[in-house]
């Protein structure tokens, strides 16, 4: 399809193909990114044991600092993209592009070198203190391999996030599809053949993140997509930077709010533990939990980026009443896929945990499971939530969706998480460790509740301007 003709379909298409033609790539997409690290940890678990499994852990809030920043750039310069691209301003769409490479860029020469100077108390601020020696070794390895070549994965991401912006989904899966190849064909190789352990998956991935990238790169040659990759357009623009950040500042915050909670989790969990080895072992349940979670709610992250470029382009247009359209079909499918994420969890975790682990350890198993089960139990109710920062960041609200993505995380989680504890010692309902697991599903059903005034009374405002022959000219 011509990228014109992408443009065209976003406005007149009807809403529930286009949102599923638009879906499917970017839920295939965000499947395979989770893959990523799913991947890695089902071959290290299988074959370094519990002490890889939680210097992964231990790694996990570090990478979701680094993807914080990238979608901070990412998600915020394909939002304005979207909008630039449904108001027909073509220069600005290309100095769009170009300020999201520029600031990927800047990104390589800051946060990497800083985080490879002071590898050991970082690692040690997420809990590494109190797990095995091994464990933490193993942290370092993965972390010094890596940490340099997440460039690439920037880029690669990033500029996936603008196709789908400009209506080519397809091309933006196949971006994350030909990186999670690469990394499903050479982890076993460099983990098993080759006898590397933990490097061998870190290159794996270093090597699956330049072939994305390149992908990435090979998509914007001249004459191909609806936006020009004009290399003399790389820079800082300051009419947009200030719009795209604001927006992407709340899936940002979101994703460092996710590091601040499994770095919160991995010390709590620490602390209440008897010794090293109970620590270790709910460290590397932690990391299945994440694992799993991940894998579960990327899905639904490949449904609300599907929805997201949808809802821009149309708020741009000023095509209300098809942007309240596209933010109720997302609220029923989000529920959907969590609803089905929340029973396959609760009813069958064992299987799912025999994934992660050689099974030789049956009491570890049985440890994971349980906590997987009491830890999503409730994860249908986090659809709404979802949806309503989404539809937030897609017309350019970044106040109301930086709250609403920090108030299941940040707001309820965290406390949760250390308070729970000291009321269940104090009562003897339950040990510390299942009272800290319970914090999630309480911060769930919290969060939701305290999305529903916001979201209705937006619905309430889109069919108002849908309905009124004035709506073009409306703002909100």
């Amino acid at each position: 399809m011509k990228p014109n003709e992408r443009l065209k379909e976003l406005a007149d298409a009807p809403l529930g193909r286009l949102i599923m033609r638009f879906s499917w790539p970017a839920l295939v997409s965000m499947t395979l990114s989770a893959l990523y690290s799913i991947v890695d940890r089902i071959y290290i678990g299988q074959g370094c044991g519990q002490d890889a499994m939680a210097g992964l852990t231990l790694v996990f809030p570090v990478m979701m600092i680094f993807g914080a920043f990238g979608v901070f750039v990412g998600a915020g310069h394909a939002a304005v993209l979207s909008i630039k691209l449904g108001e027909g301003d073509r220069t600005a769409c290309e100095k769009i592009l170009g300020e999201l490479i520029a600031l990927k860029l800047l990104f390589f020469f800051i946060l990497p070198p800083l985080v490879f100077i002071f590898i050991d108390p970082i690692l040690r601020l997420s809990g590494g203190a109190s797990v095995t020696a091994g464990a933490f070794e193993m942290a370092k390895t993965y972390l010094r391999l890596v940490v340099f070549s997440h460039l690439f994965a920037h880029i690669a991401f990033g500029l996936s996030a603008t196709m789908r912006s400009e209506g080519a989904v397809v091309p933006s899966m196949i971006c994350m599809v030909v990186g999670f190849g690469v990394n499903l064909v050479l982890d076993p190789i460099f983990i098993f053949a080759f006898d590397m352990g933990v490097a061998g998956a870190a290159w794996a991935t270093n090597i699956a993140m330049a072939c994305s990238c390149a992908w990435a790169l090979w998509h914007y040659r001249p004459g191909h997509s609806a936006v020009r990759l004009r290399w003399r357009r790389i820079g800082i623009y300051r009419a947009y930077l200030a719009k795209a950040c604001g927006i992407g500042l709340s899936p940002a915050l979101q994703q460092l709010a996710g590091s601040l909670v499994n770095v919160s989790l991995q010390l709590a969990f620490a602390y209440w533990a008897a010794d090293e080895a109970s620590a270790t072992a709910q460290v590397a349940s932690l990391g299945i939990f994440q694992m799993v979670t991940m894998f579960f709610v990327m899905p639904l992250m490949g449904v609300q980026q599907g929805i997201a470029s949808v809802m821009g382009y149309n708020w741009g247009a000023r095509n209300f009443r098809r942007v309240r359209e596209a933010l109720f079909l997302g609220l029923w499918t989000s529920t959907a896929v969590v609803t089905f994420a929340a029973a396959v969890e609760v009813l069958a975790p064992v299987p799912i945990v025999r994934l992660f682990t050689d099974g030789a350890d049956a009491e570890f198993i049985r440890l994971a499971a349980g906590d997987l089960r009491v830890s999503n139990c409730m994860l249908w109710c986090i659809g709404l939530n979802v949806v309503a920062s989404t539809y937030f960041q897609s017309v350019g609200r970044p106040r109301t969706a930086i709250l609403l993505s920090l108030l299941r995380q940040v707001v309820c989680l965290i406390p949760c998480i250390w308070l729970l504890p000291y009321l269940a010692r104090l009562t003897g309902i339950c040990a510390p460790a299942t009272a800290i697991w319970l914090s999630m599903p309480i911060s769930d059903v919290l969060a939701c509740l305290a999305t529903v005034p916001s979201f209705l009374a937006h619905a309430r405002f889109l069919a108002r301007v849908g309905r009124s022959r004035r709506g073009k000219d409306l703002v909100y």
